[in-house]
């Protein structure tokens, strides 16, 4: 069911435990009235690509996702042909006396022959209600791969030579995401409605934490997002996000603790900080200044109960 205003977008995205702002619900909303891609960009962990999965929860369809990479093509992203399939077809023909190679040429380059990959599927879809098609970290792929994105974009189509030109009877619900780690074009900008997902504030983490891990103490969630809140203060080559801090709760749950002290952090460290000049950085006493700030903020968070 598509909803009907950002306060049902909201509440929908509520129910399937994904906590946004009203400028994030309003992104989406006016991406699946105007049926206009959405753009999202953030820090890496702030929940970008669930926006994706959680819209084909709440959209009762599918989910095809691309994951971006440097070198990624064509072939890899949309279609390439069977080549294996295609030599054993070409040789039964010759075995059968075909000798025509316009004949030849057409049989082998048909539909049956195609690897149809996550944008061509994207298009293709048949089920009565369009996809949701999620190209998860743009910055990665190279600047080539964004020029082809534009004729997607812009009329919902590709272009197959030997085929012709592929087009959307539905388009998809388009999501894609970037971590900035270099400027995607223009071009491809204008095409979408863009939206920035910074990292939370301490009450909307914790609302986050509380939908995602309900079995989780009250008070071990308010100091595992408190300690989450100063740890990203400080200067670390990769500052922990969203996801970082769920794992780091669950990790923490499956030790049975209650509520932080300073060795279940040195321990666990790992599973919130993923680089080993970034655990040396935090361990020990800077662990236990942050843990003793958390902690004072923790008791103290308005609008919790």
């Amino acid at each position: 069911m598509v909803p009907t205003s950002v306060e049902e977008v909201i509440r929908a995205l509520q129910a399937h435990r994904y906590i946004a702002d009203r400028g994030l619900a309003t992104a989406i909303f006016l991406a699946l009235r105007l049926g206009r891609p959405l753009f999202l960009e953030g820090e890496p962990g702030v929940g970008k690509t669930e926006v994706a999965k959680v819209l084909a929860d709440l959209l009762g369809t599918e989910l095809i996702r691309l994951q971006c990479y440097e070198g990624l093509d064509v072939h890899s992203a949309v279609y390439e042909w069977d080549y294996a399939r295609q030599i054993l077809q070409i040789r039964m023909l010759e075995a059968a006396g075909e000798r025509e190679l316009s004949r030849v040429r057409q049989q082998i380059f048909s539909p049956d022959f195609l690897i149809r990959r996550p944008l061509l599927q994207a298009l293709e879809a048949r089920n009565g209600r369009p996809p949701v098609l999620l190209i998860d970290e743009l910055d990665r792929a190279d600047e080539e791969f964004e020029a082809f994105l534009l004729e997607l974009l812009s009329d919902w189509q590709i272009t197959i030579p030997e085929i012709g030109t592929v087009r959307a009877e539905q388009p998809p619900v388009v999501v894609i995401t970037s971590n900035r780690t270099r400027e995607i074009h223009d071009a491809l900008k204008r095409r979408c409605l863009y939206f920035w997902i910074d990292y939370p504030t301490f009450e909307k983490e914790y609302q986050i934490v509380r939908a995602r891990l309900p079995e989780a103490p009250e008070r071990l969630t308010r100091q595992v997002v408190a300690f989450v809140q100063e740890l990203r203060r400080l200067d670390l080559y990769k500052v922990p996000g969203v996801a970082e801090t769920l794992d780091w709760t669950a990790a923490l749950l499956a030790l049975d603790q209650t509520e932080l002290d300073p060795v279940v952090i040195d321990e666990t460290l790992g599973a919130l900080l993923k680089y080993q000049d970034d655990v040396l950085k935090v361990r020990g006493e800077v662990a236990r200044d942050l843990l003793a700030k958390a902690l004072l903020q923790a008791e103290r968070a308005p609008g919790i109960p």
